[in-house]
This record gives C-alpha cells, sequence and structure tokens, in this order.
C-alpha cells in the first residue's frame, strides 16, 4: 500500500574542522519522484517494525510552572503547527527543527552524527510527519565489466533515533495525548534522554508494558471462558494473526476490534472482560512485534538452561510439576537425543 508523499527533505548533523556538532542543512525539498516515495515508505515500514516505542503528547507549558523546575518548550510544537497552516515553510522548518535537535544533544551530552530525514506524508488515510536520524553503510557492487564499486547507503536496518507525529490525531483529537510515538531505549539508554526534549514530549503509554499486559488478560479471559484445550489454541491464534496484521499495517491495537474475533462464551466479551478488570488496557496502543514469540511459544533462560518450546505442546509432550518444579519432555528433539546419546558412552 502505497504513501502520499507531501515533503521529504534530508539534513546532516556532523562534526565540524573545530570539532564542534554542526548541522548541513539542504535548501529544498527533494521532488517527489517514485525512488523518494519508496524510501519513504521503507522508513515508515522500519518504524513500524520497531519493538518497545513509547507514546506521548506535547508538553503544556504551565503557567504557574515553579522556579527549580526543568523549563518545558513549546516552540517545536508551535512551529509545527505554523508549518501546517503553511506549508510553504516546510524547509525552514525542518532546518529550525535539526539546529534544536542539535542543541538539545549537546545540553544532555548525546552527540550523534548522521543525516536527519523529515518525511511528511499520508498513509491508510493518516497524515504523519516523520523525523529520523539514520547512519549509512557501505555497499560493494560490481559492475557490467566485473569491476568493484563502493557506495553508502542508508541504514535503514539500524534506525535507533525516530519520532512520528499523528498529524490527523494532533488536528482532530489532541486531547487523547498519543499523537506522538517514538523508538526506546538502545544498549540500555532511553532515546527520549534528548530526542523527547527535542520535540518536548511527554511520554503518556508504555507500549511494552500495555502488550505484555494484553498477553496476561487473554490468559485470564480464556481461563473464565472454561474454553478447552483445542478452543484456547485457536483463541491465541486469533490474536497472533490479529498482531500480524496491525503490524503489518502500522495500525494500533484496539481492544474493542479484537474482542470483536474473540469468544464470548459466558455473554461477555473481552472488551467488558477488560473494562472490569483492576488495571484496564488502554483502548488502542501500538504492537510490540516481541509479543508474537511469546503468543506462540513458552521460553526462558537462566542457570545455564535455554529452553523453548510451542504453547500446544504443553500439557502433552510437556508437563510441569509445580511441587517438584521438575518439567518432563516425553520425545526429545532427535538432534539433541543424539547428543545426550553420545555423552553417556
Amino acid at each position: 500500500m502505497s504513501a502520499l508523499i507531501h515533503h521529504f527533505v534530508v539534513h546532516q548533523l556532523a562534526v565540524n574542522e573545530q570539532q564542534q556538532l554542526s548541522v548541513i542543512p539542504k535548501n529544498s525539498c527533494f521532488e517527489v519522484r517514485p525512488e523518494i516515495e519508496m524510501l519513504a515508505q521503507q522508513i515508515n515500514h522500519a518504524f513500524n517494525q520497531k519493538p518497545g516505542k513509547g507514546v506521548g503528547n506535547f508538553l503544556q507549558v504551565d503557567d504557574t510552572q515553579e522556579e527549580d523546575a526543568p523549563e518545558t518548550d513549546n516552540s517545536f510544537q508551535q512551529s509545527l503547527l505554523e508549518t501546517i497552516e503553511d506549508p510553504e515553510q516546510f524547509v525552514e522548518f525542518s532546518v529550525a527543527s535539526c539546529e534544536k535537535l542539535k542543541k538539545s544533544m549537546v545540553e544532555m551530552g548525546a552527540v550523534e552524527t548522521g543525516f536527519v530525514v523529515f518525511s511528511h506524508y499520508e498513509f491508510l488515510a493518516t497524515e504523519y510527519l516523520m523525523i529520523a536520524l539514520l547512519n549509512t553503510k557501505q555497499h560493494v557492487e560490481i559492475t557490467d565489466s566485473l569491476e568493484l564499486t563502493y557506495s553508502d547507503h542508508l541504514d535503514l536496518a539500524k534506525m535507533q533515533l525516530a519520532v512520528r507525529i499523528d498529524l490527523t490525531q494532533l488536528k482532530t483529537m489532541p486531547e487523547q495525548n498519543r499523537y506522538i510515538s517514538f523508538i526506546k531505549g538502545r544498549m540500555g539508554r532511553k532515546v527520549s534522554d534528548f530526542f523527547m526534549h527535542f520535540i518536548g514530549c511527554e511520554e503518556r503509554v508504555d507500549v511494552k508494558q500495555q502488550n505484555k499486559q494484553l498477553l496476561q488478560s487473554v490468559d485470564e479471559f480464556i481461563a473464565s471462558e472454561q474454553l478447552d484445550k483445542k478452543e484456547q489454541q485457536q483463541t491465541r491464534q486469533v490474536v497472533s494473526d490479529y498482531y500480524k496484521a496491525k503490524l503489518e499495517e502500522g495500525e494500533d491495537i484496539n481492544i474493542a476490534e479484537l474482542a470483536e474475533n474473540l469468544p464470548k462464551e459466558s455473554g461477555r466479551d473481552f472488551a467488558q472482560f477488560n473494562q472490569q478488570s483492576e488495571a484496564p488496557l488502554e483502548e488502542k496502543f501500538q504492537a510490540d512485534r516481541g509479543v508474537l514469540k511469546t503468543l506462540a511459544k513458552f521460553s526462558g533462560q537462566g542457570g545455564g538452561i535455554s529452553l523453548s518450546f510451542d504453547r500446544a505442546l504443553y500439557g502433552e509432550r510437556i508437563i510441569y510439576d509445580e511441587d517438584t518444579d521438575t518439567l518432563y519432555i516425553k520425545g526429545i528433539p532427535p538432534n539433541l537425543k543424539d547428543q545426550l546419546t553420545r555423552h553417556q558412552s
């Protein structure tokens, strides 16, 4: 499914001869050609594939803010809203935003270099602004004359710094405070340290926690419906298929929508079950790819043991005795059995 590209421009953050971080701007947007459309879609897809994203909204300036509190800066928001009203300002807005990002990095001691992409586009009837900091990776190509040539390509697979603003929701339903999403975490530290500061964002939803809680809620719902083993497996498969579809489309998990596909043996659907729980899930939140593995398998590691098996095998080939903390496995995988047999001899 294609995206409609309105504006696409790239600037560079680099260290100059004085060893200072500087912005090298491009003074115009790229002409929207097929290759630009493809690149914008690839960036959007790479963003959708990233696990553990955060969700939030712009910080609001508080006139009663205490003197010792960190200063709330909404200049990015103001510039963005002005640019939405006057798209001709897009390049100017993107350059000013790059300068603001650079300042935020320097102030917080988290200097990064690379190419800053500003992509304004529509996808699935929703208008977005994507800002991503990308680095390059060298590729080797072979020419028709069998000579080797080297070129640098944007490394989308390693995109770690990016924020996407749902402009449609910002304009129509800002009170939901869910219109900003951003990649979190890299080697133990949060991108929010300077990327959230750069745009003036406040995190509202812990997406990873919401996804974990959903799995727990699904298990509790299945137990409450007293489904047999086959029905339990079918229900989990429905959830898994739903996740795959949402991840592929880049859309949010919708509890009401998911509930329509789940059993209602007791006359109460999953959405009602969720609302009656002690800590209900958000009505909508982003899907986390890591959940798919948990839906299909049990896994864990520790004490020198790493173990993973399909949920469908539990209770049949794999049995757990809680009293003795023992796991029984019937039908050892052939390659493991061969290793064990050879070790015995």
